[in-house]
């Protein structure tokens, strides 16, 4: 039998991916073998396809750092894992694929009656965000958050858990998407048209606790500035660098500048996190936060926003959309129906 995946045939951004057919894999010892229904478009996609992370994987591979699937094989030794259970994993590459190949003990058993596109939604986004308030920060009601890209699928995922938590959120969003930013409990800043720093502080007094930049290079040195006594910032990616905004090496420099920031007699800190290294560190997080946001979705109290749902084929497509800030929400790829 045969599949379709989604490959990145050389460094670049979205023009790299083709779209293969091949022979379906078999699963090897440990492994299991997964009928993807739905995979994330992440930035963290386009950021590998670059070339700019060091250590990143060497084209041709396959993108794709979350996906929700039926197991369809076992390989050999594989124990605790049944044959036509629902899951999900954070696999960072290996997701745009109909058929994907996952080591077992990435896997997450998920209820069958719940949407696969909403739970692909917390398999990353959701995830991120609630670990960054819960387990890297430890945010308490009535703590102040800045979230650049607010609109976006882990900002939109942030303030409705930021919401659910009692945060005072504000949210950085051109002016077309601030009504969305709103309606999310966050004061929208227009970052086009307005000092998000001066616009912070002059709101607040004092500045927040918490900021969280995907942007990078000296875009954290301004939102550093945003930062109360004892505030925190975390840097998830480098948009500016994909972009072309910054150059790599300006990138750098902001990540390399951090480190410093901590000296500071502040007591401010700052903090580079990623969300795949953090969860194989701790393996059991994932499935104990996937398990409580799981909780969350179906008792209503969190609505993932999806901003399009695109067949597999058109994964190149879906990374200009989210490349282009165009997205309100999570891009999905459908894989399978069912």
């Amino acid at each position: 039998m045969r599949h379709k995946r989604v490959i990145a045939s050389r460094t670049g951004g979205p023009e790299v991916l083709e779209v293969v057919e091949e022979e379906i894999p078999e699963p090897a010892s440990g492994q299991v073998r997964v009928r993807v229904l739905r995979a994330g478009v992440a930035f963290g996609d386009i950021l590998w396809q670059s070339g700019k992370v060091p250590g990143g994987p060497k084209p041709p591979y396959t993108p794709g750092y979350d996906l929700v699937g039926i197991v369809d094989k076992l390989g050999p030794g594989v124990a605790g894992v049944e044959l036509g259970a629902r899951v999900a994993a954070l696999v960072r590459i290996g997701g745009y694929s109909e058929v994907a190949i996952v080591p077992s003990d990435y896997l997450h058993p998920v209820p069958a009656d719940l949407d696969p596109s909403e739970i692909i939604c917390l398999t990353l986004n959701y995830i991120t965000g609630y670990q960054l308030f819960r387990r890297i920060v430890k945010m308490i009601p009535g703590n102040r958050v800045l979230i650049h890209g607010a609109a976006g699928g882990v900002g939109t995922a942030m303030l409705q858990l930021g919401k659910l938590m009692d945060l005072e959120m504000y949210g950085t969003a051109s002016a077309p998407k601030h009504e969305l930013v709103s309606s999310l409990g966050a004061t929208p800043i227009d970052y086009r048209n307005e000092d998000f720093v001066e616009r912070v502080l002059d709101i607040t007094g004092d500045g927040v606790d918490l900021v969280v930049d995907h942007i990078g290079g000296d875009h954290l040195n301004r939102s550093f500035r945003t930062l109360r006594p004892g505030g925190t910032l975390i840097s998830t990616s480098a948009y500016a660098s994909v972009k072309g905004e910054i150059s790599s090496f300006a990138t750098l420099l902001g990540a390399l500048r951090m480190p410093l920031w901590n000296l500071l007699p502040n007591k401010k800190s700052a903090i580079l996190f990623d969300v795949v290294p953090f969860n194989r560190k701790n393996p059991s997080f994932f499935g104990e936060d996937l398990d409580a946001l799981l909780g969350h979705l179906s008792r209503g109290e969190i609505d993932p926003i999806i901003a399009t749902q695109m067949p597999l084929s058109e994964a190149k497509q879906a990374q200009e959309m989210l490349l282009a800030a165009r997205a309100q929400g999570k891009v999905v790829l459908i894989c399978n129906e069912q």
